[in-house]
């Protein structure tokens, strides 16, 4: 049995999408950010960073998403979540994981989170307004890379799900997803998905 410790409305959606897309035995506990529980100390021992998501296996926790999403893809193999027999691919893989959780996330928290970078009002309120410019490059780039249904062409893979996850901010960072018509497509498609709907149900119920 996995344990994902989540949030509506946070990246943990990429993970629990790859869970329900492998058919995994796993179980959901909501973080209650109102309440400052990532803060409690008892959270604090499974994730240390105060953070979501964190995952709870057998051999102890796991936590950040591209080693989540991998985690996920290389125990369940036979779901065919991430090209593991191909060292390019997986590469690559990893390489737009490491996009979205490096450039693209920390693009979008700069709006709900400036505090973590300054303190000075003035500043904040710069960074805030930066937002829409950073996230329309961000996915100005992905656009472009995209060459096929799925974000390594023809197979789809974990790093779907990571995508459709940072698709849903650009509303709230004031970025019209019409100006991206590829990723727009990719959004609807994974919306269909019977994973994607399962793991927005589950969300939407915690």
């Amino acid at each position: 049995m996995l344990t994902l410790f989540t949030a509506p409305g946070t990246c943990a959606l990429a993970t629990h999408i790859a869970l329900a897309e492998a058919s995994a035995d796993y179980a959901l506990r909501r973080v209650k950010f109102a309440e400052n529980e990532q803060r409690s100390p008892e959270y604090l021992t499974i994730n240390p960073l105060g953070r979501v998501p964190a995952l709870v296996t057998p051999d102890g926790a796991l936590t950040e998403t591209p080693a989540l999403l991998v985690f996920v893809a290389q125990t369940h193999p036979t779901a065919r979540l991430a090209p593991l027999s191909d060292p390019v691919a997986f590469a690559k893989l990893q390489s737009f994981n490491s996009y979205l959780a490096s450039t693209v996330h920390v693009a979008h928290a700069h709006r709900p989170r400036a505090s973590r970078w300054a303190d000075d009002a003035a500043a904040i309120e710069a960074m805030r307004a930066k937002v829409p410019e950073t996230m329309t490059a961000a996915f100005t780039l992905i656009e472009n890379a995209l060459e096929g249904p799925w974000v390594l062409g023809e197979q789809y893979s974990v790093s779907d799900g990571y995508l459709f996850t940072l698709t849903r901010w650009l509303a709230s960072d004031s970025v019209d997803v019409e100006n991206f018509p590829k990723v727009k497509a990719h959004h609807d498609r994974m919306a269909e998905r019977p994973a994607v709907k399962r793991a927005l149900a589950e969300e939407a119920a915690l």
